[in-house]
C-alpha cells in the first residue's frame, strides 16, 4: 500500500465516524478501507509531527510515508494497550529519533553555520506573524529568532527534543509524552527540564 501524502479533499468527518477500535479491528481482517480511514484521520496530526521535528517538508514526507506503511504491516500486531492515536505517535517519534541522531552524526563531520538566511521554512517560519500590518523591521527580528531558536533546537538530543517538541509544539501532558516514549512521567520531566536549560544557555550565548 502506497501513501501518496496528505489527502486534498476538505470534505469534514462525519461525527458518525467508527472509533478507532472498530476501525482497527477491520483493518486487522484485511480492510484496507478501515485502514485508509485511520489514515484520513490522522494524516495532518502524522506531518505535522514530522515537519516540527525535521524541519524539512520533504523529509517530513518520508517520515509520513514509513510511519503510515509501518502501521500497516504491522496492524495485526496492534493489542489495544494503548490508543491506535498513542501507537502512531510512538512510531513517527521512533522515526524521528532516528532522522535526529542522523542528523546529528552528519554533523559532527560537515562544517555549517548555526543558521542561514537561506534555510529552508521551517514549522518555526510558518508559526510566526504573518499579518498585514507587520513591520519589515519586525519581521526581519522575528526571523532571525527564528532561525536562533532553530539551531539551539538542533543542540539538543534527539531524545531531549522529542519531548521538549510533544510537550511544547503538540501540547501533550506529561503523562501522555510518557506513554509515547515508553517511560515514566519522571523520566519525562526530568528530561524536559534538561532540554529547557539547554536551550537557555544555547541562546543566552548568542546574545
Amino acid at each position: 500500500m502506497a501513501f501518496s501524502g496528505p489527502p486534498n479533499s476538505t470534505v469534514a468527518a462525519s461525527s458518525r465516524r467508527p472509533d478507532d477500535t472498530i476501525l482497527v479491528r477491520r483493518a486487522q481482517n484485511g480492510d484496507t478501507a478501515a485502514f485508509e480511514e485511520l489514515v484520513r484521520h490522522y494524516d495532518r496530526t502524522v506531518l505535522r509531527l514530522a515537519s516540527h521535528l525535521t524541519d524539512s517538508s520533504e523529509d517530513a514526507q518520508d517520515i509520513y510515508q514509513e510511519a503510515f506503511l509501518r502501521a500497516y504491516r504491522n496492524i495485526g500486531r496492534f493489542r489495544f494497550e494503548c490508543s491506535f492515536y498513542t501507537w502512531m505517535y510512538r512510531i513517527v517519534a521512533n522515526l524521528c529519533c532516528d532522522h535526529l541522531r542522523r542528523k546529528q552524526l552528519y554533523n559532527r563531520y560537515a562544517y555549517a553555520e548555526p543558521y542561514s538566511a537561506d534555510d529552508e521554512e521551517t514549522v518555526l517560519d510558518r508559526a510566526s506573524d504573518q499579518r498585514a500590518t507587520t513591520s519589515p523591521e519586525r519581521a526581519a527580528l522575528n526571523g532571525e529568532l527564528r532561525k536562533r531558536i532553530l539551531w539551539a533546537l538542533n543542540k539538543l538530543s534527539p531524545r531531549e527534543r522529542m519531548v521538549f517538541e510533544l510537550r511544547h509544539y503538540e501540547g501533550l501532558k506529561l503523562q501522555s509524552v510518557a506513554t509515547i516514549l515508553s517511560t515514566t512521567e519522571n523520566t519525562v520531566k526530568n528530561t524536559l527540564f534538561r532540554a529547557t536549560h539547554k536551550l537557555r544557555l544555547q541562546l543566552a550565548e548568542m546574545r
